[in-house]
């Protein structure tokens, strides 16, 4: 017969889950950080190259193209061989993708930087599915929400100080008439320290790649995971979330993106290329707050009341800074990124089937819809070409329509039987001895 446990000594489920979040800190901080200076590429290649917006937009769409083009076959690779070791190969990827982009670090080879994008998009797929999952699912439910958004906090760290730190080697020293470019070396040192920080946290992962157990699923388990496609598919929350994911990463990017040259008009602040990418710090920092600040408050507010308040919020002042100009269109546009917050983890969260044997095809769903990021900034940026930048802007308002629209639906309690908490040993993957 075995002791009892002493009260002291620490829930496993509850250090798995503690060291699962704190490795997780980095991969979101630097997801955020090289997310964001990947857009101050748009404004340098508009002023120094001359493209005009859709040609520039390009670049978001090769970065967001690798979701819908790789999601499935990394989700097949995730059951295989599970979860960490997953982040770990993502984590890998993003190191060449990085190399690659020191490598065009002129920037003159525009199909260069192009296919170094899809490869650094291509290493975050399969952190998008691995990290979020498994952050999501282990540990109590109820929380899920709270604790994913709690990471995207991190997350928008990163995305503040990609463009402070980023504008000064991409856009500073560019005048408004793209004359005076930065040096060559000067353009790779985000990308130099981006990969070497990025090799350090996968050693971290690898080090720690049998904290879930070290099982890998039969091929006999894997099908029988897609085999759960047709209910997967009827789950009505998981394609509305997809949807509204869908919306929400176009929205989100297309005005981040499009914030410095915004800036730059003359009828708003006529900004110098300096100024206006580090303003988008701003944008990036109520993201910042709000996620933490959200992590708090959805533990006490109905998730779905929330997001639908931010999504009204977040179409509001798109719509003022799209009409007005001056400091006043400039304020409307940067406060969406305080709405913007508690979008992606909320989504996530409640749009995730409680069902941890359909929580991977879900999730595969939820990252391949973030190939809005690719369709919607490019969209966006045909209509800057026909209609003015500012105008333009009423196409990323009317996606937090139809996110408002998913969070009506998330009022309802969610369906009974779904797990109070989702422990390692359920996650399939990874959860049982070989």
């Amino acid at each position: 017969m075995q002791p009892p446990r002493s009260s002291s000594e620490p829930n496993p489920e509850a250090r798995i889950s503690k060291t699962l979040f704190e490795l997780s800190i980095g991969v979101f901080f630097l997801g955020g950080f090289l997310t964001s200076i990947v857009g101050l590429l748009v404004p340098r290649l508009t002023l120094t190259l001359g493209l005009d917006y859709t040609r520039a937009l390009l670049v978001q769409f090769a970065f967001h193209l690798s979701y819908l083009l790789f999601a499935f076959p990394i989700a097949v690779a995730i059951l295989r061989v599970g979860y960490m070791r997953s982040i770990v190969a993502g984590l890998s990827v993003m190191v060449a993708g990085c190399l690659a982009l020191i490598g065009s670090a002129e920037w003159r080879s525009f199909a260069l930087v192009l296919l170094a994008l899809l490869t650094l998009s291509t290493g975050i797929t399969f952190l998008q599915i691995a990290a979020n999952t498994v952050v999501t699912v282990v540990g109590p439910s109820r929380h899920a929400a709270a604790r994913l958004t709690l990471l995207q906090g991190f997350n928008s760290l990163g995305t503040v100080l990609g463009p402070l730190i980023g504008a000064v080697f991409l856009l500073g020293s560019i005048g408004l008439d793209g004359t005076g470019t930065t040096g060559l070396g000067a353009d790779a040192v985000p990308f130099i320290v981006g990969a070497i920080l990025l090799g350090l946290i996968a050693i971290a992962f690898y080090r720690q790649r049998d904290l879930l157990g070290r099982a890998e699923l039969s091929s006999v388990a894997t099908r029988a995971v897609f085999g759960t496609l047709p209910a997967v598919l009827r789950n009505r929350r998981l394609l509305g979330g997809t949807v509204a994911m869908f919306a929400y990463v176009g929205a989100e990017v297309a005005i981040g993106t499009l914030i410095p040259n915004f800036l730059m008009l003359p009828d708003i602040l006529h900004a110098a290329p300096l100024a206006a990418g580090q303003l988008v710090s701003l944008y990036w920092g109520g993201a910042m707050i709000g996620r933490f600040a959200g992590a708090w408050l959805l533990k006490r507010i109905d998730a779905g009341l929330l997001l639908a308040s931010v999504a009204i919020g977040a179409m509001a002042l798109t719509t003022v800074a799209s009409l007005s100009g001056g400091v006043t269109g400039a304020v409307a546009l940067i406060a969406v990124g305080l709405c913007n917050s508690i979008m992606y983890p909320t989504i996530y969260a409640l749009a995730l089937p409680g069902d941890a044997a359909k929580a991977p095809l879900g999730s595969m769903f939820l990252c391949m819809a973030v190939v809005g990021g690719a369709v919607v900034p490019l969209m966006t940026g045909v209509l800057a070409d026909r209609i003015g930048l500012a105008l333009s802007l009423l196409l990323p308002a009317a996606c937090y329509i139809v996110i408002a629209a998913f969070a009506a639906q998330c009022r309802a309690p969610r369906p009974a039987g779904a797990p109070e908490a989702i422990g390692p040993e359920a996650l399939g993957s990874e959860g049982s001895a070989r």
